[in-house]
């Protein structure tokens, strides 16, 4: 009979503060997109972000370029904090 694991859970504010540093990218409940550099997190999820872009809807193209910027941690959907891998960690100019 095989022995059941024990999975824990993984903490999502641990994962951010992990983060902090790197490119993340971040969607909201109102359908818009950024990216940039993680600066600060706290409890409640807002972000702060460096060399903040707004992309254009479905793309990955620069729609308004904010530099620095906070985001409402209550209106996040998700974040990934894999865009640096994924995205080759560079922002779009």
């Amino acid at each position: 009979m095989a022995q059941k694991q024990r999975v824990r859970p993984i903490n999502p504010l641990k994962v951010l503060k992990e983060a902090t540093g790197r490119v993340i990218f971040v969607k909201l409940k109102d359908g818009s997109e950024y990216i940039g550099k993680l600066e600060a997190t706290d409890s409640t999820m807002n972000l702060v972000l460096d060399n903040c872009i707004e992309l254009k809807p479905g793309t990955t193209e620069p729609k308004v370029k904010y530099g620095k910027a906070l985001i409402r941690g209550s209106h996040i959907v998700y974040v990934s904090v894999d865009y640096e891998i994924v995205a080759g960690g560079e922002l779009p100019l």
